[in-house]
């Protein structure tokens, strides 16, 4: 057995002469315990977190999205979308075209966006789901709204003799001036009747009434061609750099075509900056709690200072008496960041089998058990306990060890 290495475990297991030392090395290790449990949980609540958030809008966007390279529509034609349809790893896609429009309903109004979509759009994407009450309806002029759009202008669900309104401005160029009372309307109108409401998020939940794209297409005088986006889901294998380039050599530079992560690129960043910043902020404790590591080391030279001679006069050199004490910083610094990851996954496993800490009375507070998340810690502190243990162990030189 490597000599260094042996003498640092029986330093470890043997208690000192001293009562206060033995205090400062059970304070110091638990420090680290406390730490390394600290840390795992905050991330692995981070974790949980950012699955949470994204699954709000998860359900509207789908594995891979076509949105139009310049301006708001793009054309696909039936040769495109059959040569889509025999895209291998393509399960299948839907058809899209989306406006702001402005909602009324009787005396009440807001401003929200009109999405016509497809038959396809509810099997590409998980908004079955979301469903609140009532259902997607069947007829021409149903409509699904938010439930923010729904409290927000009272419309009563089947309400087919006053339905609501969706007003878009006319497509065309230059301003309007209307001369006379037979001149025509600036703007489209659609009635929609309201079959469903759905519910996600405040957000969402203002955004969107979902339509037939055929309707949609009408009011805003497109072609059964012109969309504004194309949904794609992909089957569980298949890769979607590798759907990507089949989908562009179809559609060509008219599209950009967008994975889930840059669909909402704004909100990832965002997220990866906050779990960043935590990260950066309990490793800057850890770094001080570590100072503990380096005093302890230093009282454990003192208190050994004897045996070190010794061990001098037995030939032992002084880079090998450094080893000693810089081989139990790394191994009391390890073993206690591994106890505190043990710790904090029995906590984290806990949360996720019985829930017990809650956002509200029926939602526990999401966490995520991550093995990312568990070699972070280790290496954190293995690292950190490294150069603290470097740095206490240097304390050791000739002088001090000299008979």
């Amino acid at each position: 057995m490597n000599f260094p290495f042996y003498i640092a475990k029986r330093y470890i297991r043997s208690k000192s002469s001293q009562n206060a030392v033995n205090i400062i090395n059970f304070i110091t290790f638990l420090v680290i315990v406390i730490g390394s449990a600290a840390l795992f949980i905050v991330l692995s609540g981070f974790a949980g977190l950012k699955t949470f958030s994204l699954s709000f809008t998860n359900v509207f966007d789908p594995d891979l999205k076509a949105l139009p390279t310049t301006g708001k529509h793009f054309s696909i034609t039936p040769s495109e979308e059959e040569a889509l349809l025999n895209i291998e790893g393509l399960a299948n896609y839907s058809k899209e075209l989306e406006e702001r429009a402005y909602m009324t309903f009787r005396e009440k109004s807001c401003i929200a966006y009109i999405k016509g979509v497809d038959e396809n759009y509810r099997s590409v994407t998980g908004v079955d789901s979301t469903l609140y009450f009532g259902n997607w309806g069947v007829m021409e002029y149903n409509g699904v709204a938010g439930i923010g759009i729904y409290n927000q202008l009272n419309v009563p669900i089947d309400n087919y003799q006053n339905p609501m309104t969706i007003l878009v401005p006319k497509p065309g160029k230059g301003s309007f001036s209307p001369q006379g009372l037979n001149a025509p309307k600036p703007y489209n109108e659609l009635p929609i009747v309201l079959s469903g409401v759905y519910s996600i998020e405040e957000n969402l939940d203002k955004k969107y009434v979902f339509a037939q794209l055929p309707l949609v297409q009408a009011l805003l005088e497109k072609d059964s061609t012109q969309v504004s986006g194309v949904n794609f889901k992909l089957d569980n294998s298949a890769s979607v750099d590798d759907i990507k380039e089949r989908v562009r050599t179809v559609l060509g530079n008219k599209v950009i075509l967008l994975d889930r992560q840059e669909q909402n690129g704004t909100l990832y960043r965002m997220l990866n900056t906050e779990n960043l910043a935590t990260y950066l902020i309990f490793t800057l404790v850890l770094i001080i709690a570590l100072f503990n590591v380096v005093g302890a080391i230093i009282m454990m030279i003192l208190d050994k200072q004897q045996n070190s001679k010794t061990l001098f006069g037995l030939g032992a050199t002084i880079k090998e008496l450094r080893t000693i004490y810089f081989t139990q910083g790394v191994l009391v610094t390890s073993l206690g960041g591994l106890i505190g990851v043990l710790i904090g996954s029995l906590l984290i496993a806990s949360q996720l089998a019985f829930g017990w800490l809650k956002i509200t009375p029926s939602l526990p507070y999401p966490v995520e058990f991550d093995i990312m998340n568990v070699l972070i810690v280790l290496v954190t502190i293995v690292v950190l306990g490294f150069i603290s243990s470097k740095i206490a162990s240097s304390r050791i030189n000739r002088r001090l060890v000299s008979v």
